[in-house]
């Protein structure tokens, strides 16, 4: 019997796995994903968000490991530590699995009864060591939408042993990446490539399925990429089309806030302060939240020397609350610190802090400015998708331009995004 023969023997062993243990017969997988347990070169789930495709593809790793020996690749294209790998997924459905007898979970590897072995690396700028992995009977390759073509190039057929396997699972991003166009628009020979989303989970979560909704009812076309896996089109340059409205308002008690962020200036680039507070309203089971924007302090050529009392005076008892800054002028920060502001703290930012706070802006239902914050509406009006110069085709990328304001109010909704980001971990 040659060895795929021997996968697709394997694979029929799972039914026999769960009847005959008490401690794997909780192992389910949606009907869509069952073909993870038949022999192909790739296996590719994608989609969104809510799919179950991060947890059946550790279920079935996890069972087929218990099986028999094999060695398993989790990789990623940008893994810093062992935090940022399935690490800690796979090592949650072991224990919800009961499968602790058969596994030994250490810091940075998991080891399996059988002679198993779960391997974590990164891709990017990792050549040498990912060339070393020619033993591996299957790599799965995680946030797939990530990986870069260098990546795959190098990664495909480093992958080489006999019979073995490729699983891609991914929520897409554009059509031009490459694992899109690789596995979705033009899927290699011996592919199953298969597409899911929320409503092929039999065991959604009710917390997600509010999250769901509530994005589809604020903003569709976000929500048609977040939960229904399309790819994102860019139809409009404005950033905050549809979103906001000058509005003037009475600030209530029982809003959440005040939340204020800060920009600095540089040359030509202003200076700016923002204070906005959320208010929630649930209709029908579903929590609404709409952002205010209730004070800007917003100057050009203010110098350092002047700016705690510039924005004192602009933004009324501003210094008695925690003001988030960009880090990127610690001096600064410190400055404000020294001189009346010392609940002023740097922003942590990080990568995708940018995107990320685009998507977060577009997840409120509306966002209200006081037409007294007349930079905040003049900014709203401007701050835009890049614009290809000969194309006209509109790219994901924002434009570094009238996004002061903006930028501060990314800073001052920091602690909410992160609160968000916890509460997204859930992972069926």
């Amino acid at each position: 019997m040659d060895a795929r023969g021997n996968r697709a023997a394997q694979r029929r062993a799972w039914g026999a796995a769960l009847s005959q243990s008490p401690r794997i017969a909780a192992a389910q997988l949606p009907k869509k994903l069952g073909f993870l347990l038949e022999p192909a070169r790739y296996k590719v789930a994608y989609g969104g968000r809510g799919g179950a495709k991060s947890t059946s593809f550790a279920i079935a790793l996890l069972v087929m490991g218990a099986q028999r020996t094999m060695r398993i690749l989790c990789t990623r294209e940008f893994q810093n530590s062992i935090e940022e790998s399935v690490h800690a997924l796979l090592k949650q459905q072991i224990e919800g699995l009961g499968l602790q007898a058969y596994y030994r979970v250490q810091k940075t590897k998991i080891f399996g009864v059988t002679g198993t072995e779960f391997i974590f690396s990164g891709l990017h700028n990792n050549v040498t060591k990912i060339k070393s992995y020619a033993d591996i009977d299957i790599c799965w390759v995680e946030e797939a939408e990530a990986i870069s073509a260098d990546s795959w190039q190098i990664l495909k057929p480093t992958i080489r042993k006999e019979g073995s396997e490729i699983w891609v699972s991914f929520n897409p991003r554009l059509k031009t990446d490459p694992t899109y166009q690789d596995f979705v628009l033009n899927p290699p020979p011996d592919a199953k490539v298969v597409q899911i989303g929320w409503q092929d989970n039999p065991w959604l979560p009710e917390e997600l399925r509010k999250e769901k909704d509530h994005l589809y009812a604020v903003d569709r076309e976000a929500a048609e990429h977040v939960w229904g896996g399309r790819t994102k089109e860019f139809n409009k340059a404005e950033i905050l089309l549809g979103k906001w409205q000058a509005k003037a308002f009475r600030i209530r008690s029982f809003w959440d806030g005040p939340y204020q962020g800060a920009d600095w200036g540089f040359a030509r680039d202003p200076s700016a302060l923002v204070r906005c507070y959320i208010a929630e309203e649930t209709i029908d089971g579903i929590t609404y939240q709409d952002l205010y924007v209730s004070h800007e302090a917003y100057g050009v050529g203010v110098e350092i020397t002047d700016l705690p009392a510039f924005f004192a005076e602009r933004v009324p008892g501003a210094e008695s609350y925690v003001t988030r800054a960009d880090s990127a002028r610690p001096e600064t920060i410190s400055h404000m610190q020294r001189h009346g502001w010392s609940r002023m703290e740097p922003s942590k930012k990080g990568k995708g802090s940018v995107e990320d706070g685009i998507m977060h802006l577009r997840g409120y239902r509306r966002i209200y400015i006081h037409p007294r914050c007349k930079e905040t509406i003049q900014e709203a009006k401007l701050w835009s998708w890049k614009t290809d110069r000969k194309s006209g085709d509109i790219l994901p990328v924002p434009v570094d331009k009238h996004n002061h304001v903006w930028d501060s109010v990314r800073y001052a909704l920091e602690p909410v995004m992160r609160h968000e980001g916890d509460r997204g971990l859930l992972v069926i």
